[in-house]
């Protein structure tokens, strides 16, 4: 846990509201029914055991008006509801039997009033700066409330009044609505079925229509309508037992991108839990651990305004533990790992596959398909038909006039394994690993880093002004004073000999009593290189500062770390020095952690502009390093030039797929190209990967300003990959410095990583479409892959938009017929 004084800036800017009040209303005919009280009291005792409540901004609970009601519902709705008050049990009876999965209590008025008035004060409070994001712990929910019809426990609809809200009363204009609920929310995508302000995007059960609530429109090819076209997402899964493997397909395939392709002022999330594990209605089996994933990524968006309202969730232990989860990665706290992913179902794949297919004429982020007409890649069964699956009976078309009480929540034979699956989720509890630290960030740096220099003609830009410039902007931003300060050291030859050679380190050492003459015969044998008395001793600093913040997140005295530090190293080889580099800080600091800390897997990040061969030849045979450089090769002619970075190397005989190269080829890249190399290659082979820790190799030669790169990167597009990489190993996350040589931008960057590490809110990333230059380099990485890893399913052919009209044509006719 870090400690109060770190936490003061973050951790009060997380709201929650809930009342206890809204544990009071229950179904009077069905003792058992899953909507109960102990939903809402489970959770609230699952955050204060982790000590969770008391860690945020307590927002106040009240009623909602009439006002506020109407702007979604319609008045007889309304009056309906404000009867059944004042009922006869035997009244609400007959009422609850009107209306499918409802019941009504005494308290369900007021408790439908305090569930909407604690979501839109706690969206009043994100949108007006109080805190930065919130969940609103509610019952009843709220998703499948429509305009003028109860549903599915659900009397008022809480996050698309919420959402209206902050159209009319606050003026934005980008809100996404996500509703991770395993029943699809129709009430919502009812309400914003035509307007393109609203991104409403739902993953749920479906079975091809055979489950609740049995309807048509939830399927994928039900897009939305007139101005609104495209922006209504289903992603309908139609088969059980998905887990988060496939919830992570999802998330990067197509959630992340099209999310940073519209760029929300606002992100809500119809929070339901019943796709986590045990749960009988959703018969999923997506981890407690995943929902905080998802949370982790998109709090990445809309400058961190992400607003959780809770929907479903009956299995008490996966539910209560998911929202807790959820709460924590508000907070900012690492999100528990989940296990490594493996290959999603085949029908997931399909279901993923069928949502691309019919989004992308809308969505240019959505470009790694080819299309049917070119003969480079095989459709897949399923693709070229569009829905519904024959013989299904949906009640879009018709359905009961009235409703059991005692209908099951859930399908015949799930109750009689449920002491396997509790068996499962106490299993699953036991060993999810809630890592605390005693600080949340480390910075290490010390001034014996400067003392390498070019005392020649110059001409170098690797100067002591980069770090000391990165110090000033730290300070300056206030980040300085907000991380723990770790001590640096020199490291010792022995640190040293993990990677390189002792008779290399023994000739560098004899440099430390050269004269000049001596200097510039021997620093003429290296390319790129300057060397003075000092440049060893900085070097060894360089490496030791490295190792100490390895070892402060390693013994969990901090969560992450950065280690700002001079001269760079990703390009020194075993026994040569080049490209500025000496000692190669990053390729020993894994071995360390390896040797030193018995790390079994760790995950190498390279995003400096010019590709770390020296890493990658150091790791090229060990399967337990996954090295990923992302860097511009212009065919071989960028520097270290000679095919070092080449997209089809993949590793040596022992470690196929672990080296990866993104290499970028005409012409210059921007900030869509890298979040959509880490979308589509970087985070699937991560998460598929699982280490034990991340190490980044952080050069910032592509920053726009940088005249070294000659690429058009921003400073936040770093925050923005750092944030993305801190779901995994429990957040140990590195940042080791590499290039840079605007100084400002170097600042500015390294500034933008530790204000992410720390899970301050981000900028914007704008016009996040990446550059058909960019898409083609990122397949060509994926066709290399694909033999090698599991997850890598997506680049398939798929009907071009011209052959999808002629299918939708055929379809309708057929229906006629």
């Amino acid at each position: 846990m870090a400690s109060a004084s770190e936490e003061s800036t973050s951790c009060n800017r997380t709201g929650v509201v809930y009342d206890d009040l809204m544990a009071s209303h229950f179904h009077m005919w069905n003792e058992d029914f899953t909507e109960k009280p102990e939903r809402y009291t489970s959770i609230v005792e699952r955050c204060r055991h982790y000590g969770l409540l008391d860690r945020c901004t307590k927002i106040q609970c009240r009623e909602a008006t009439d006002e506020e009601i109407l702007t979604l519902h319609n008045p007889d709705h309304l009056k309906i509801l404000k009867m059944s008050e004042s009922m006869s049990k035997e009244e609400m009876e007959a009422l609850s039997q009107k209306y499918d999965y409802l019941y009504f209590h005494k308290d369900i008025l007021r408790n439908s009033r305090l569930a909407l008035g604690a979501t839109l004060n706690m969206l009043d409070e994100i949108l007006y700066g109080k805190v930065r994001n919130g969940f609103a712990i509610v019952r009843p929910p709220g998703h499948h409330a429509m305009y003028n019809e109860f549903n599915g426990y659900c009397l008022l609809n809480n996050v698309a009044l919420a959402a209206k809200r902050a159209l009319d009363l606050h003026g934005l204009e980008r809100i996404l609505i996500l509703d991770w609920d395993v029943h699809h929310g129709q009430g919502i995508q009812y309400f914003f079925y035509n307007d393109p302000r609203v991104i409403y995007f739902s993953i749920h059960k479906y079975l091809d229509g055979e489950e609740w609530p049995y309807l048509r429109e939830s399927d994928y090819d039900h897009i939305g309508e007139g101005p609104g076209t495209g922006f209504n997402i289903n992603v309908p899964l139609n088969v059980i037992g998905c887990d988060d493997s496939v919830y992570l397909a999802i998330l990067f395939n197509i959630l992340l991108p099209i999310a940073y392709e519209f760029n929300p002022q606002l992100i809500l999330v119809s929070a339901g839990y019943d796709a986590a594990l045990g749960c009988p209605e959703g018969e999923m089996e997506v981890t407690p651990s995943c929902f905080a994933q998802y949370v982790n990524q998109l709090s990445a968006l809309a400058e961190g305004k992400l607003c959780l309202v809770l929907e479903g969730g009956y299995c008490i232990k996966t539910l209560s533990e998911g929202v807790a989860l959820s709460l924590k990665a508000l907070l900012g706290d690492p999100c528990p790992r989940v296990d490594q992913t493996k290959r999603p179902n085949d029908s997931a794949v399909l279901s993923i596959l069928n949502v691309i297919k019919v989004l992308r004429p809308y969505w240019r982020s959505l470009r790694y398909q080819g299309d049917l007409a070119s003969i480079s890649l095989s459709p897949r069964t399923g693709l070229l038909s569009l829905p519904p699956k024959e013989g299904i009976s949906f009640y879009t078309h018709s359905k009961p006039e009235s409703f059991s009480l005692d209908q099951d929540c859930w399908n015949p034979g799930v109750m009689e394994s449920a002491h396997v699956v509790d068996a499962q989720v106490d299993e699953l509890l036991a060993r999810t690993v809630h890592r605390g630290t005693k600080h949340k960030v480390g910075l290490v740096y010390e001034d014996a880093v400067l003392n390498h220099r070019d005392t020649g003609l110059g001409g170098f830009e690797e100067c002591p002004e980069r770090v000391e410039r990165i110090v000033q902007t730290l300070k300056k931003t206030g980040i300085w004073d907000r991380c723990y300060h770790i001590q640096g050291r020199e490291a010792r030859d022995a640190e040293l000999c993990l990677v390189h050679g002792e008779d290399h380190i023994r000739r560098f050492k004899k440099t430390m009593t050269m004269g000049e003459e001596a200097l510039r015969v021997y620093q003429s044998s290296f390319k790129s290189i300057f060397l003075c008395q000092e440049s060893f001793t900085s070097a060894a600093w360089a490496v030791g500062c490295s190792l100490s913040v390895i070892d402060s997140i390693l013994t969990n005295q901090c969560q992450s770390g950065a280690a700002i530090v001079r001269p760079p190293g990703h390009h020194a080889e075993k026994n040569d020095m080049m490209g500025f580099c000496l000692f190669n800080n990053v390729a020993i600091a894994a071995k360390y952690a390896q040797v030193k800390h018995g790390v079994q897997r760790i995950l190498i990040i390279d995003w400096d502009i010019h590709h770390g061969n020296g890493i990658q030849n150091m790791f090229d045979n060990d399967p337990n390093v996954l090295f990923i450089s992302l860097h511009r090769f212009d065919n071989g002619s960028f520097y270290p030039y000679g095919g070092k970075g080449y997209h089809k190397q993949s590793g040596g005989p022992d470690a196929q797929g672990r080296t990866v190269n993104i290499a970028w080829n005409d012409g210059s890249k921007g900030d869509a190209d890298y979040i959509s190399a880490f979308h589509h290659l970087v985070l699937p082979l991560a998460y598929e990967f699982a280490p034990d820790l991340v190490i980044v190799a952080a050069g910032f030669d592509a920053e726009k300003t940088d005249s070294l790169g000659g690429y058009r990167l921003t400073p936040a597009v770093f925050g923005h990959m750092t944030r993305m990489l801190m779901g995994l190993a429990d957040g140990k996350v590195a940042l080791i410095l590499e290039g840079g040589y605007s100084l400002e931008g170097t600042s500015q960057c390294m500034n933008m990583c530790v204000s992410a590490l720390l899970g301050d809110p981000l900028p914007n990333i704008h016009n996040a479409v990446p550059s058909k230059s960019g898409v083609e380099a990122i397949c060509k990485t994926m066709e290399v892959q694909e033999a090698f890893w599991k997850t890598l399913l997506f680049r398939v052919e798929l009907p071009s938009e011209e052959q999808l009209e002629v299918i939708k044509a055929e379809k309708a006719q057929k229906l006629c017929t």
